[in-house]
């Protein structure tokens, strides 16, 4: 069973139009920083003038400065000052509610949020991260929820969302249904509507958090360009496949949309080895702590991509860049993440569907893509990033053609989107093909003559295929980049019988990448072509670098073998 008040949400009349909406976004933010840590006023500050925060709007308090706080200090130390303050400052008007039985007698009378220009709450860094689970405390409810969900423990930006209804006294155990779950019109996350968004600037370090807002508005301004990488476990019945629906359904928007989109659905996560580049938008599972690509030295995200991976404790820390995944997503360039602080089960996860037809489809904020994913509040989700983050404020068609037309920042990618959206809607792949050779962008740009060799590959071109890749590599390629088209050039050479090539390619990749962190498997892959090629001498460098690299052969069994039972004498 789950903690849900059908009842008063009935007397509240929640999903109404908001009431008193600020006059620009800045204004509907409230900060909150910790008088404890030495570096949350000034990210606060940061934040409020990069975004237009009315000065008043930014509030200090005194907390523990952990990422934990228990119940009773998170109730003396931030739900309590923070209706207090939003009452004093007049920013939440409130109307004395009733709540009535069946039969119409009163059954509780409650302060409700009538009005408010406040929509979101932003928690700076230095604010603790979860709520600790309490035994102590008893509620007559508990006895009614399943047994697995009797914990009182939350994120505290999860809890606080709830704060519009501190006056109902909800129980803390469990959780609390979303009814705005799924909900396409960003307006009605709303304290009239009984919730408010709350994120997190936040991160492994100060640095970090601070720049947080700031790669956010970067991406407002020059827009979001890149790859998507959804990475799903082909689950396709039993309790568990609703994770991978989402993905799927993640990637299919994405894929409509026209994003250059790579979804992967064999069981494992993406190894190490996977060439990543421009990385905006990542979602995937489910590994314990970070993983694959993302323990590289250098993550190729883009300003203002999204990252998040699905698991019970994804979001444990958001401090230590050693374990987990929101810490070393930050760490490693993410923009915006979210993830669990405590077990949610996989209900209590994010549909990451919902987020990305919400924030990459439709244009809500973060904040509001964020809060119609969850399907409950109360919970265990963390969200952090900049809430105010919109990249695609403006119909997506209108925002290719004005990037392409003033030659901004992205233009390269916004044609990407135009022939992946061409293609999608049914064109025949020639007359795209041909709308991309005749593209001004085409001649310098890595990324659409990678696009185009895709393209002659698919129309059974080869040759034009390698040599469209050949010319990508001259555009200066980012590194990951580099490595997927010179292996995949390698593999087309060999395809193609151009053996000499193939073996040139191959000698060229290992010598520009020898600490490739595959480079066991390239070699193994090199030394028969090498062989033949009648390339002796490589052949024979290539064998002595397998022999260094592979791993040493199991131990022989011992031929004294200890026999199971005692020998008779």
């Amino acid at each position: 069973m789950k903690r849900f008040l059908p009842i008063a949400f009935a007397v509240l009349g929640l999903l109404a139009a908001p009431q008193g909406n600020a006059a620009t976004p800045g204004e509907s933010v409230v900060i909150v920083y910790n008088r404890n840590a030495k570096e949350s006023k000034e990210i606060a500050e940061h934040y409020a003038e990069r975004r237009g925060v009315p000065k008043k709007q930014i509030v200090g308090l005194s907390m523990p400065n952990s990422e934990e706080i228990s119940r009773a200090d998170y109730r003396r130390d931030l739900e309590r000052p923070l209706w207090r303050f939003f009452e004093t400052e007049k920013l939440f008007t409130t109307r004395r509610q009733a709540i009535n039985n069946t039969n119409l007698s009163q059954v509780q009378s409650f302060w409700n949020v009538v009005q408010s220009p406040i929509r979101y709450i932003v928690l700076s860094y230095g604010v603790p991260l979860r709520i600790q689970n309490d035994p102590s405390i008893e509620e007559a409810i508990a006895p009614q929820i399943n047994e697995a969900l009797r914990k009182n423990t939350a994120a505290v930006e999860n809890e606080l969302a709830t704060l519009p209804l501190f006056d109902l006294k909800l129980p803390i155990v469990g959780w609390m249904n979303n009814q705005l779950y799924r909900a396409t019109n960003g307006a009605v996350f709303h304290p009239t509507n009984g919730v408010l968004m709350v994120a997190r600037l936040d991160g492994p370090s100060p640095a970090i958090a601070r720049s947080l807002v700031d790669k956010a508005i970067a991406a407002e301004t020059n827009g979001l360009w890149g790859r998507v990488y959804i990475d799903s476990r082909n689950i396709r019945d039993g309790a568990y496949k609703i994770g991978d629906d989402w993905m799927r359904f993640a990637a299919a928007v994405s894929k409509e949309i026209g994003f250059e989109t790579i979804h992967d659905e064999r069981p494992e996560t993406f190894p190490v080895s996977f060439p990543m580049s421009a990385i905006a938008f990542y979602a995937g599972w489910y590994d314990g702590n970070v993983s694959g690509p993302f323990t590289r030295a250098v993550v190729e995200f883009v300003p203002g991509a999204f990252a998040y991976h699905l698991h019970s404790g994804s979001g444990t820390t958001v401090r230590d860049a050693s374990r987990n995944w929101v810490a070393p997503l930050l760490a490693a360039g993410a923009t915006c993440t979210m993830g669990s602080v405590d077990e949610p089960y996989l209900t209590g996860t994010p549909d990451i569907g919902v987020f990305f037809a919400n924030f990459f489809g439709r244009g809500m904020t973060f904040g509001e893509a964020a809060y119609s994913s969850m399907l409950q509040y109360s919970w265990m989700t963390t969200v952090v990033g900049d809430p105010l983050y919109r990249p695609f404020r403006e119909d997506a068609m209108k925002q290719i053609q004005e990037t392409i037309r003033d030659k901004k920042p992205g233009a390269e990618w916004a044609v990407l989107r135009l022939v992946n959206r061409v293609a999608d809607s049914g064109k025949p792949l020639i007359e795209v093909t041909a709308m991309l050779e005749a593209d001004p962008f085409l001649a310098t740009s890595a990324v659409l003559l990678e696009k185009l060799g895709d393209l002659y590959q698919q129309l059974g071109k080869p040759s034009s295929s390698i040599d469209a890749w050949q010319r990508a590599l001259k555009q200066n390629p980012s590194v990951q980049q580099t490595i997927r088209l010179k292996l995949g050039l390698v593999a087309k050479l060999t395809e193609a019988a151009r053996t000499d090539e193939a073996v040139e390619a191959y000698g060229d990749f290992l010598k520009g990448f020898p600490d490739y962190v595959d480079r066991l498997t390239v070699l193994r892959q090199a030394k028969p072509l090498a062989d033949k090629a009648g390339k002796k001498d490589l052949a024979s460098a290539w064998q002595k670098e397998i022999d260094r690299l592979a791993p040493p052969p199991p131990p022989a069994p011992a031929t004294n073998a200890v026999p199971t039972e005692p020998a008779k004498k």
